[in-house]
């Protein structure tokens, strides 16, 4: 019989109330949005995979314009 184990259903219930509490529940979401994005962040470090927040994955894929060319024709010279 381990001392320090697993919480069970009483033992979650009552740390989810505590919590309840402390933070409010309009803070609740982010709390979870916050605590997934660090969840996703930690397992992309793990895996090596991790994407900068300024180049997302979206704009990676988008294509960039091409460059006007210098010797086009079409200009006038005066």
């Amino acid at each position: 019989m381990a001392i320090f184990g697993m919480p069970g259903g009483a033992e979650i219930w009552i740390i989810l109330i505590v919590v309840l509490v402390i933070f409010g529940p309009t803070q609740l979401p982010k709390l979870a949005k916050m605590f997934g994005k660090s969840a996703k962040a930690l397992k992309e470090g793990i895996d090596g995979t991790l994407v900068d927040d300024e180049e997302k994955p979206a704009e990676a894929a988008k294509p960039k314009p091409a460059a006007k060319d210098s010797d086009d024709d079409t200009t006038k010279e005066g």
